[in-house]
């Protein structure tokens, strides 16, 4: 009896480690540590530097086959493709707080926490600041936290964001585990170097951002957004930005998109139109309201394409894609909604319509009838965040890096180059 205790009892014994060396989760999380800059250290900081690796990708934007890809909160990083399908990286211009940008001839407008600077940017390996606007733009969020100015202690309150990997142990009985506190959650040019210069029969030419821009040029405009306002630049002199008109949008404003001289604000309670002809004085028409979900759009002709999306800072549980009849732009009306997994950014090259999908990709559409929109391909294993459609290659950026696809045959994508994230992750 005794040994066929001890035998029962060494079998148990014997699982339970098992199951201990079975039972493990590598997690990897975003870590916010409290930050602390002063103004003179932000407004000192900027300067050109060799090309760097992508860590922590943000906002895309092109023009004249140079491509410029967001470092969230550190700078931008100017990438050579006019070859897409072997993208060279150039140079990194260091710009702390920065999260948006754009671009009028060879001048780059980019913003530094509070501040908007100009840059020349004509030798890409030697970008110069030229200009800047202090003090214009409110305390921020960027996807990587908030941020505060204390203009009487001349400081900037930050957060430093860390990615942290950790391996931890699981109870065996459940595979769900008790997420980490005060975590966030992680998804969420050579040659030419004329490439930027303006030509003389073009005396004004822009680039073009993505759908989560907060940036936009219009006119003698550049048009930037906070969560609550849309602050006007005079750039009729490019390379001498002038602090201009600013209109109240209301509360959770997120992203901007022109369409003709219409501007189609993002916001998390509804999609806003605004007239743009005269480009000084834009001036609301009307709002698609939707429910409390984070909100870019895009626009071809009379529809508009909005994606709604829960999330940590949308607070809400829709997500899907709205069609919105706007032939009538004192009155949009909802077409049709289709269901999504977790929409960001979009693009539409009409009858084609890209959705990042966030952790679940990439999606395209054919979109030629509003009433009955047709999946075509679904690429997977990838995070994805926006993109730009260019004729037939579309640019797309997510947290794992920078995708290139020839879409020249919608219902199949073929990818072109990849820039790939390296991410440094510290040992937990």
């Amino acid at each position: 009896m005794k040994r066929t205790l001890y035998l029962i009892l060494a079998i148990v014994l014997v699982g339970l480690n098992s199951c201990s060396d079975k039972c493990k989760e590598t997690r990897t999380f975003r870590q916010f540590t409290p930050l602390t800059l002063t103004i003179a250290q932000v407004r000192n900081g900027v300067q050109t530097e060799q090309a760097r690796t992508l860590v922590n990708p943000g906002k895309i934007y092109t023009k004249d086959g140079f491509l410029l890809i967001n470092e969230i909160k550190e700078g931008i990083h100017i990438i050579d493709n006019r070859n897409p399908s072997s993208p060279k990286m150039v140079s990194f211009i260091r710009i702390p707080g920065n999260g948006d940008m754009a671009i009028r001839n060879n001048i780059l407008y980019a913003d530094s926490y509070m501040d908007l600077v100009a840059f020349d940017i004509s030798d890409p390996q030697n970008v110069r600041e030229i200009n800047r606007v202090n003090d214009v733009f409110p305390n921020g969020q960027f996807e990587g936290g908030y941020w505060s100015v204390n203009n009487q202690q001349a400081i900037i309150n930050d957060q430093k964001v860390d990615y942290v990997t950790q391996t931890v142990q699981t109870n065996c009985e459940s595979s769900v585990t008790e997420g980490c506190r005060n975590c966030g959650v992680v998804f969420d040019l050579r040659g030419n170097w004329s490439a930027f210069s303006t030509g003389s029969t073009t005396p004004n030419t822009s680039g073009t951002g993505g759908s989560m821009a907060r940036f936009t040029l219009y006119d003698n405009y550049l048009y930037t957004i906070s969560q609550s306002d849309m602050q006007l630049f005079d750039i009729k002199t490019p390379s001498n930005p002038k602090i201009g008109n600013k209109i109240s949008l209301g509360w959770g404003i997120e992203t901007i998109f022109p369409y003709k001289d219409k501007l189609f604000i993002g916001a998390q309670s509804g999609m806003h139109i605004y007239d743009n002809s005269n480009p000084e004085k834009p001036v609301r028409m009307s709002t698609f309201a939707h429910a409390n979900v984070c909100d870019p759009v895009v626009v071809h002709e009379d529809k508009a394409y909005v994606t709604l999306r829960s999330g940590t800072t949308c607070q809400g549980f829709t997500n899907q894609l709205d069609v919105v009849d706007i032939s009538s732009l004192y009155n949009p009306r909802l077409l049709k909604s289709y269901p999504m997994k977790n929409p960001h950014g979009l693009g539409i090259d009409f009858p084609t319509l890209f959705i990042c999908e966030g952790a679940y990709g990439l999606k395209t559409f054919n979109a030629s009838d509003a009433l009955k929109i047709d999946q075509l391909e679904h690429l997977e294993g990838f995070q994805a965040y926006d993109v730009i459609p260019m004729g037939k290659t579309l640019l797309m950026i997510g947290k794992d890096g920078f995708y290139q696809y020839d879409y020249s045959n919608p219902k199949k994508l073929r990818l072109l180059s990849k820039i790939p994230v390296q991410r440094p992750y510290p040992a937990s």
